[in-house]
């Protein structure tokens, strides 16, 4: 009786982790192989705007990956923010929108530049790509990637939002989200 029971116990745990680790695997997640969440970016992340002695790097994207996302997914959006930046308002970095739900990251330096892969809105710079960090010296600033995986098709909306425009024409739309930070401070 005792050996059914401990076989009946194990069959049981077993079934418990099975389970634990199939829904761990179906979670919507954001990811980098350059960056774990929460660590400091490498400088050739940071913005190269030659004007501002902030901007000490090589505006390098840093290569992004996403995997699980909901069932009925058309397309996602991306947006990067720096909520200490400019105070009181922070500092939208990038809008990315239209991605196609086929498309599961960007390489490394992919969206340095325009792509055809996303449709560009305006960050505060008012680029259509990924501008890195030009943080001041002082504490650090905490740069938010935040994916949505959306209803909309790929081509719902025009290109040229705003930070504040795109989650206005998300509203509604998104089905989930998932989120990466990555900090930054002046070397």
């Amino acid at each position: 009786m005792f050996l059914r029971g401990s076989i009946l116990a194990g069959a049981v745990a077993l079934v418990a982790m099975s389970a634990s680790s199939a829904s761990a695997q179906g979670v919507f997640t954001l990811s980098s192989p350059n960056f774990k969440d929460g660590e400091r970016l490498a400088t050739k992340y940071a913005g190269n705007n030659k004007s501002n002695p902030n901007c000490v790097g090589e505006n390098i994207s840093p290569a992004l990956n996403w995997s699980n996302p909901p069932e009925g997914t058309k397309s996602f959006a991306l947006l990067m923010f720096d909520p200490e930046g400019r105070p009181p308002g922070g500092v939208s970095h990038w809008v990315a929108y239209g991605i196609p739900a086929d498309v599961t990251g960007f390489a490394e330096g992919e969206v340095s530049k325009e792509s055809k892969k996303y449709v560009g809105g305006s960050s505060l710079m008012k680029l259509p790509h990924y501008f890195g960090p030009c943080t001041p010296p002082g504490p650090i600033h905490h740069y938010t990637l935040t994916l949505m995986a959306t209803d909309l098709e790929p081509t719902a909306l025009a290109a040229g939002l705003t930070r504040d425009e795109a989650i206005k024409a998300l509203d509604g739309h998104v089905k989930q989200a998932t989120g990466l930070i990555g900090t930054f401070s002046k070397p």
